[in-house]
Formats: C-alpha cells, structure tokens, sequence
C-alpha cells in the first residue's frame, strides 16, 4: 500500500496515511538503527509472537501546523513516559526517550507536508510497539519492532454524543491492564459498544468490574464532567488510562481558576445532581476527538440531559488547548516539539 497524493478534501479519520514509516528493532538486548522508509507493507512471517500472545502497545499523537507554519508534536514527553509505562506492563522492553523524540521529529520533518493547516485538523501519529520474534510457544518475545506512521485527519465527535452506563460488560478489572495502552483493551471493548449502537447511542460509560457504580472511561476515552462549575473527573487507578489529553484539561482548568476533583464518581451522584437543577457538562477526553461533548446519559431507565451550549465550558478548554498547539497561545507549560 502506498500513500495516496496529499489531501484536498477531508479524509475519513485514520484512512490516509503520508508518505513515510519508520521502522525500529529490538534483538540481542538492544535497541537498533532506526530506518526511515516509504510507507509499504512489513514482511512479518505468521508465526511472530505478537500474533498470538497480544504484546502489541501503541500511542496515539499529534502533531499540528502553527500560525507561523512551522510544524510541532504535542507532549512528547508524555507520551513516552506512557508509551514505556504500557510496556513494562505487557514485558516488553522500554523505548529510550532520546529514541522516542529523534524518531518521531525524524518522521514528522521527512512528511511535514502531510500536516494541514485546517482549523481543528491535525497530523496523527501511531507509534506502536510488537512481538516479532519467530515461535509460537508461549513466552515473552526476545525480539520487537517499533513502528511509527501517521496521516492527517480532521475532527471527529462534531456533534454531541448519546451514551449509556455499561453495567454488563467490563473494560478492565483491577489488577489487570486496563491503564496500560495495549491493544487487547481495544479489541475487547469493541462488542459491547456494537450492541450499544444498535440501541441507538453512540458510546458507553465504563464503570468499576465490581460494583458497576463507579464511572472509569468513555469509551476509548477518558471521561469528565463540570458539574455546577467544578471540573470532576475518575482518579487515575490501574483501571483507568493516564491520558494526556485529560492531563492538559486539567491543567488548563486550573489556570482558568476552575476547582479540579479527581475522585470516584458514581451513576448515582451525576444523576441525584441532574435532578437537584445543577448543570452538568459531560465529555470524553482524548487524542483524537480532544474532547466529545455528551449530550445525555442514560442511567438504567433514566436519562440525564447534559448542557451543550455554545457557552458551554468544556469548548473553552478546547479552544485554550489548541491555540497552546498552534501557537497562537505562548507554550507555557513547554508542551510543543517545535520543528
């Protein structure tokens, strides 16, 4: 597969890819030369490791096109510390830092033409992590490949979405990987959101594996909510993914002076404060949607309207965080990889 010419409409979210791949492996213990190459297919045999087993991690990212033109990737720090945090998880050796930004400065300047300069749209990068080793017996791969592509894409969730509290099926379960960003999490999550859809909503509300009263996540996101003006969002645990997107939130609020409570939070306490008059603003929080406003939650038989407006604080942080990424806001918490 090659890359097809550079866009001039917009293409459908995570359908086109730019020009480059580049390409990393891990054997002997260590880390080798990375390898820009043109986008095409890998030559991997059926019987690797990572087929069979699930060590596979990935990172989703960003990189965005400034008001002076210039090119940056947003929280590459971060995203690093995460990246080796999932890997850790899964027995799968760490990505040094310095390799982790040299690659993907390498890669974003080799197609920096593929970044649009559309407002909201941005150049999305997939670094990922897998098991290449040769054996289908079961055990922790000796050999990896790390892998980073990306194409542009334009936002999605433009509409507020309906969703549901999932009280059958569980994302993750304490003690297991649900903060790691392994790709059997998203695998597993895939039917119970089908079902979900065909009940009419757009996205379920994970809640805790034990009580099913606590909310987690947002489907691929993290979920928060403004309730009478306070930001409130589920602390992080070993269930719930550190997202970065909803770090910066979070800190975003707190420069606007917003109370900040990370915390549990139950089906049960957003619907009493529905009830009680408050507003509730309700979104999902992530790389690719930024933050997916929610219009309403369907609790058991009840459902609770959210407040969408236009005045709505939840577009404000939005707005606060993309003009940090395109530089028309100084970069104060040093967030941009400027290239």
């Amino acid at each position: 597969m090659t890359a097809i010419a550079k866009p001039t409409a917009q293409p459908e979210f995570g359908r086109q890819v730019s020009d480059h791949m580049l390409v990393c492996s891990y054997k002997d213990g260590r880390w080798h030369h990375p390898e820009l190459k043109p986008f095409g297919p890998l030559a991997l045999p059926p019987n690797i490791l990572g087929l069979h087993y699930g060590q596979s991690v990935f990172e989703g990212m960003k990189a965005f096109r400034m008001v002076d033109n210039r090119v940056s990737i947003f929280r590459v720090e971060a995203h690093g510390e995460r990246l080796n945090k999932s890997l850790h998880r899964m027995c799968m050796p760490a990505v040094p830092a310095s390799l982790f930004k040299d690659t993907l400065v390498d890669f974003v300047t080799a197609d920096h033409d593929w970044v649009p300069g559309t407002e909201g749209s941005a150049f999305y990068l997939r670094p990922f992590v897998f098991a290449s080793e040769q054996r289908f017996g079961y055990k922790a791969s000796d050999e990896y490949l790390f892998v980073i592509f990306g194409g542009p894409v334009e936002p999605i969730y433009n509409r507020p979405v309906r969703v549901k509290v999932e009280t059958e099926y569980v994302r993750a379960a304490t003690g297991g990987t649900g903060y790691a960003k392994c790709a059997g999490n998203y695998g597993g999550v895939l039917y119970p959101t089908q079902l979900a859809r065909q009940e009419g909503f757009d996205q379920v509300l994970w809640t805790d594996s034990q009580e099913h009263r606590y909310l987690e996540e947002a489907g691929t996101m993290n979920v928060m909510f403004l309730i009478d003006g306070t930001l409130v969002t589920p602390a992080l645990s070993d269930t719930i993914l550190n997202g970065v997107t909803r770090d910066s939130l979070i800190r975003l609020a707190g420069r606007r002076g917003l109370p900040v409570e990370e915390r549990r939070i139950s089906s049960e306490e957003i619907l009493a404060a529905g009830k009680a008059g408050k507003r509730i603003e309700a979104f999902g929080a992530g790389t690719a949607a930024v933050v997916a406003p929610i219009r309403s939650i369907a609790i058991g038989t009840q459902e609770l309207l959210c407040y969408t407006g236009d005045d709505a604080v939840m577009y404000g942080l939005k707005k606060d965080l993309e003009e940090i990424r395109t530089g028309k806001a100084p970069d104060e918490f040093k967030w941009n990889t400027v290239i």
